[in-house]
């Protein structure tokens, strides 16, 4: 990161809150990382700006969305399906993940039925 921490709004900081329970290092609200001796609180699980390393790197990557909401803000775009911020792979990227696979099918089903429908119909339409 380049020095400023992200901040995050309240329903990016009840996910970040959701994915801490998934950290390893994390043992009933406390950090097994800065335990020496004494129980120590998770700084995650209690700050609005990323603060943990070890969440950034480990456990931050399990939501691609709240990921790319908080670390890629500048190279983000926004999901033409669902309206969601994702990291594109490449510049011509239109859906998040989830979406594109919908979508994909989707596709590829109104392909193949149209191509059924010229392949039955040999281009005549039935008259009423």
């Amino acid at each position: 990161m380049n020095g400023k921490r992200p901040y995050m709004d309240y329903p990016q900081y009840r996910a970040a809150r959701r994915l801490v329970h998934e950290c390893c290092n994390y043992d009933n609200g406390n950090c097994i990382l800065l335990d020496n001796g004494e129980p120590c609180v998770c700084v995650q699980s209690i700050s609005y700006s990323l603060i943990c390393r070890w969440f950034i790197t480990a456990v931050l990557p399990l939501d691609g969305k709240l990921e790319a909401a908080l670390l890629h803000r500048a190279d983000r775009k926004r999901c033409t399906e669902c309206g969601g911020y994702f990291l594109p792979k490449s510049n011509r990227g239109k859906y998040c993940p989830d979406c594109a696979a919908r979508v994909r099918r989707r596709k590829e089903a109104d392909r193949q039925r149209k191509r059924y429908h010229l392949s039955t119909h040999l281009g005549y339409e039935r008259s009423p």
